[in-house]
């Protein structure tokens, strides 16, 4: 099993049947939190309404005994010869058209001249009157002839404010009880109602998280955090991912290499990255990419994007294909001298069956003079490079290039201001990129030349010499030249005029020119019998072909010196 892969089913099913999975735990605790949280609520909100349904009964209670106490007839059936024959219906009627369980009235020593049973009336009062006696309200909850109620027990008083009864109202626990009955009914419907739909959502999100998390436990989400962690940073190709809006939320250490990135760019999106723009339109493509070739300031990248689903992201890998870029190049120009060389080989043939038959024939002299010219006209090139430029890879290069078009019909001559003597380039300077810089543009411009055959005779010129602390390389064709409208757009990536071509070649020669310290530039070769009619310009050069191109390279032979 891959160590980022979920498990796999079979050994999902293996598992004890417990709540193992990060979801079953998270369910199983927001289950035990929801039931606290609602058994915690019902609780306080039975003690609320408990409390609340006490006051109630209290200050009903209250308002009752001083009522009665506050009456006139009261206060005179309690001056009068038979209090009873008086209060006993009197309060009974009160009781019945109230909440309260029973109104007793009593002389000022507790004595009762009513009670809801009559048997009662006469008997001392059972519960606490001492304040009432004295002329104040007295509340308390007592337990009485009807059991436990909560009480009160209001003064009469005459004019003189003196006591001449008591008035006592209340009503019993039971009848409290029984009226809360209903809102705890609802109560604890309500707290079942909540716990269900707790239960209900805390289970939709167990069972979304363990869809998720592929049902794995957290100890095993924490070995594939680990293992993905160890594979990114071990992995030597770049990986990035993005997000819908194309911001960078993971770059392992190999694509922030390639791509020069800082510690800070899982903050930025691609745009503020600041990579080259054909790349980032290929990053932010809705499309699947699939081994394309781009550019940054040092590197050659071959780049693949994959889309996380709909709307989610995107993957994005990249390969540096630096040095196979460079490798290809040298493999193209030495099968390009290769097959240059084997022309030239059956083409020696070919003049040497001509020596020989003319030797056959007699004819001496004649076989002499054509064996000589043929080989002064092959000497006279390589004995001019040779002689002028003395740094072999640039000589080697020269005389392959210079074969191979002369196998397809372009004469490349080597201006005579030419002249780089060995040991002058720096270290810096690898063959490898002299290859990329000069093979490139004249492969570009044989095949210009070629291309305008019809309207001018292929011809290619080189000039390489140092310039001023710098190295020259120019060269300059007869093909059709470039579009002012697109100067800016040559030496961009997958930029081409060729059917086939895959716009490369002068991308790379930028690429190598700007590491190197130095540019490129962009010019056409307007001069026409040695005359320079375009004086402006100063990458062109008397002498140079009529019309098409002059690509000129310059690069610094030291580096410049960088301020601290």
């Amino acid at each position: 099993m891959r160590p980022n892969s979920p498990p796999a089913p079979a050994a999902r099913a293996a598992r004890p049947r417990r709540l193992r999975s990060l979801a079953g735990r998270l369910f199983a605790i927001q289950v035990v939190i929801v039931g606290a949280v609602v058994a915690g609520g019902a609780v306080l909100a039975y003690l609320f309404t408990a409390a609340r349904a006490e006051d109630t009964a209290r200050h009903e209670a209250t308002a009752v005994a001083q009522s009665v106490a506050d009456a006139p007839a009261v206060r005179a059936a309690a001056l009068g010869p038979d209090p009873s024959a008086v209060l006993q219906p009197f309060a009974e009627q009160v009781r019945a058209d109230t909440d309260v369980d029973f109104v007793t009235v009593m002389d000022p020593q507790g004595i009762r001249w009513t009670h809801p049973d009559p048997a009662q009336i006469g008997r001392p009062f059972l519960g606490h009157i001492d304040q009432a006696q004295q002329g104040r309200l007295q509340q308390e909850t007592y337990t009485g002839t009807l059991g436990p109620s909560v009480r009160v027990v209001a003064p009469v008083q005459d004019d003189q404010h003196h006591v001449v009864a008591l008035v006592s109202a209340g009503i019993t626990v039971d009848n409290i009880s029984a009226r809360l009955r209903t809102p705890l009914l609802a109560l604890t419907g309500i707290a079942a109602g909540a716990l269900a739909l707790g239960a209900t959502a805390s289970y939709l999100v167990a069972a979304r998280l363990r869809r998720h998390t592929h049902g794995m436990d957290a100890e095993e989400l924490a070995h594939l955090y680990d293992y993905h962690q160890a594979t990114l940073h071990s992995v030597r190709e770049g990986l990035v991912l993005l997000d819908r809006d194309h911001r960078v939320l993971l770059c392992n250490d190999a694509a922030r290499e390639l791509l020069q990135l800082d510690e800070d760019a899982g903050e930025l999106t691609l745009r503020q990255l600041g990579l080259p723009t054909s790349l980032t339109q290929a990053l932010e493509s809705a499309e699947p990419v699939r081994d394309e070739v781009h550019l940054t300031a040092e590197r050659v990248l071959l780049v693949n994007t994959s889309p996380i689903g709909p709307g989610i992201g995107s993957v994005i890998t990249l390969r540096d294909h630096t040095e196979l870029q460079g490798l290809t190049g040298e493999l193209d120009t030495v099968k390009g001298i290769a097959a240059a060389l084997d022309a030239q080989a059956h083409e020696a043939a070919n003049r040497l069956h001509a020596v020989v038959s003319l030797i056959e024939l007699g004819r001496h002299r004649e076989a002499v003079e054509f064996a000589t010219a043929e080989l002064a006209l092959a000497q006279r090139l390589t004995d001019q490079v040779v002689g002028a430029v003395g740094e072999p890879v640039l000589a080697a290069l020269l005389l392959g290039k210079a074969a191979q078009a002369a196998e397809r019909g372009v004469e490349l001559h080597l201006t005579e201001d030419s002249r780089i003597d060995d040991g002058v380039l720096p270290d810096r300077l690898t063959p490898r990129d002299l290859v990329t810089l000069l093979g490139n543009l004249i492969d570009n411009a044989v095949d210009a030349a070629i291309e305008n055959a019809a309207h001018a005779a292929p011809e290619v010129r080189v000039t390489a010499r140092t310039d001023d602390g710098h190295l020259l390389l120019r060269v300059a064709d007869t093909g059709a030249g470039v579009d002012p409208a697109a100067a800016d757009e040559v030496f961009r990536r997958g930029w081409t005029t060729k059917q086939h071509g895959r716009g490369l070649g002068l991308a790379l020669v930028a690429q190598t020119a700007r590491r190197n310290g130095g540019d490129v530039r962009l010019g056409e070769a307007t001069t026409h019998d040695g005359e320079d009619v375009h004086p402006g310009h100063q990458d062109v050069r008397p002498g140079e072909p009529c019309g098409g191109a002059v690509l000129t390279v310059r690069i610094p032979l030291q580096r410049p010196a960088v301020n601290a």
